[in-house]
């Protein structure tokens, strides 16, 4: 709907919406950016609770959300701050993950080649991308200084096309990171040329936000949850904006498709469960539930209907303007 098709009342209702979701992307009218580190660790959640304490330590810097996953053995954190505040934070962040995670005894279903497996920065409006760039590179250069790990830079901070997508530089994971390093092609933008003994490598980047989110089958047929996540994915010709694969979560005895909706003005969350729901149906499965892992902006979640997307515990705030909203009045 154009804004000239409104009646006044609702363009001061759209304004003063969009002014309040804006409003707490600032402190002291600095601009926030978001950053949303994950580590191949969603096991013994002491571990993961120490990290999160080290970031918690870092003036400036709110955590807004811890979301672990056993069967990944992975944990995906949610943290605001400004961009001088965000990079200290980062550095305990390592520090508490470098000296706690070994990806010589990891294993878990999701892909990973670092101990702290990627780093990206994103900024609450394109506007602000290349600050987010430039936040991208010095960490980077400083993680890589600092801790002797082989660094990437994906995404927007990408200084090589070729390496701009994440799944391509993550393709060869921890096991296969040495070979990879010693070809002049795959050589870091930062760090040894060797991966760190337990810690591996890590990507850093700058990116527009992106949802994860998961559909759950009843059952345990990983062909199936394979055969959904090739169809419906981008680079099968499914929907766009769509990166999928088939996991089987054994804690749970159930398959899943895991999904990264890179762009959710392009394919939202209801359309992406109603992909899954269509060709589940064709194989003859069920839908057992769906979540949504760390937080979404606002505005994707707008004219949404939680539980008619089975969605775990609907009922929890999980935009991120929500949880700031959330933690700043109770910092207050």
């Amino acid at each position: 709907m154009q804004i000239s098709d409104c009646t006044i009342d609702c363009r001061c209702q759209i304004e003063e919406q969009f002014t309040v979701r804006r409003s707490v992307w600032y402190k002291e009218g600095v601009a926030l950016i978001e950053c949303v580190p994950n580590i191949s660790e969603g096991r013994r959640l002491e571990v993961v609770e120490e990290i999160a304490r080290a970031i918690k330590a870092v003036p400036g810097v709110t955590l807004l959300d811890v979301s672990s996953d056993v069967s990944h053995n992975r944990s995906v954190l949610t943290l605001v701050g400004t961009a001088d505040d965000l990079q200290p934070a980062l550095i305990a962040l390592f520090e508490a993950a470098v000296a706690r995670i070994d990806l010589r005894t990891h294993r878990g279903v999701h892909p990973r080649m670092g101990a702290v497996d990627v780093v990206p920065f994103v900024p609450f409006d394109s506007l602000r991308m290349p600050e987010c760039v430039t936040l991208a590179r010095e960490t980077a250069a400083l993680v890589a200084s600092k801790f002797q790990i082989p660094v990437y830079l994906y995404e927007e901070a990408a200084t090589d096309p070729a390496r701009r997508q994440l799944e391509g530089l993550r393709r060869s994971q921890f096991e296969g990171l040495a070979a990879r390093l010693s070809t002049a092609r795959w050589r870091p933008d930062f760090g040894p040329a060797t991966p760190h003994p337990s810690a591996g490598a890590t990507v850093v980047g700058a990116r527009r936000f992106l949802i994860a989110y998961n559909v759950n089958l009843a059952n345990d047929r990983l062909d199936e949850a394979r055969e959904i996540a090739r169809v419906i994915r981008s680079s099968g010709g499914g929907l766009p904006c769509v990166k999928a694969m088939g996991v089987s979560l054994a804690h749970r005895g159930i398959v899943q498709v895991s999904m990264n909706l890179t762009d959710y003005r392009r394919t939202s969350i209801p359309r992406a469960f109603e992909a899954v729901r269509r060709e589940a149906m064709r194989l003859g499965a069920e839908i057992l539930d769906t979540e949504i892992v760390g937080l979404v902006p606002a505005a994707a979640l707008d004219g949404v209907d939680l539980e008619d997307l089975k969605v775990t515990d609907p009922s929890i705030d999980r935009t991120i303007e929500g949880r700031l909203r959330t933690l700043g009045a109770e910092d207050s």
